[in-house]
């Protein structure tokens, strides 16, 4: 599976929204799986989407043929687009699918790793990072994912924002130093997202 993120700073918000709706145009593409996002908590002008397809065979079709027409929509409403594309490497938490609809909260983490521990940061992260959340009350489901350049994405789903907060609070120290974060970590940037039920598809 591959999972697309964009995260962009909207200008726009009346017309973004309007926007977002069209992208319902989506479903029936080939391979297409789900998509869904919101609002960056932190910066309310940012906005987080996150489109799943079966394969980058099916992406890069869709994005030959249909992709235009329906981007079009949102032209003008929004700027410093970044999108990046993960390729799906395991769960976080049994059985992951791209379904918004349970939650209300979404947590991405984007890590740079050093080259030379990619190996244990993979490890670490089913071994430390996964039981912990899957066993974390209010986490529905996540994945993990890598994209070339050592880059790797942790997508969680929560319930709520106060389960979230819980479990950062509570684990979130404890479990870096057991699984040696800062050791494997170039670089770790994120965000809390909110999500909108009316984009997702």
């Amino acid at each position: 599976m591959l999972v697309k993120w964009i995260r962009c700073t909207v200008v726009d918000r009346r017309g973004f929204e309007r926007g977002q709706r069209k992208w319902a145009g989506l479903l029936g593409e080939p391979g297409f799986r789900g998509q869904g996002g919101g609002w960056s908590r932190g910066r309310p002008d940012v906005a987080h989407i996150f489109a799943f397809w079966e394969s980058r065979a099916f992406y890069d079709s869709f994005m030959a043929r249909s992709h235009d027409r329906l981007a079009s929509a949102q032209s003008g409403t929004f700027k410093d687009a970044q999108v990046r594309l993960f390729d799906y490497r395991f769960d976080v938490k049994t059985g992951f699918e791209p379904r918004f609809t349970d939650a209300d909260l979404l947590r991405v983490a984007l890590c740079r790793v050093h080259e030379e521990r990619v190996e244990h940061f993979v490890l670490m992260q089913e071994k430390v990072w996964n039981p912990a959340m899957a066993g974390s009350p209010g986490m529905v489901r996540g994945l993990f994912g890598e994209a070339p350049g050592n880059e790797f994405m942790v997508l969680s789903m929560w319930r709520s924002a106060a389960e979230h907060g819980k479990y950062r609070t509570e684990r979130v120290e404890r479990l870096a130093l057991r699984a040696q974060t800062e050791a494997d970590v170039a670089a770790l940037t994120g965000d809390v997202v909110d999500m909108e039920p009316s984009w997702t598809v």
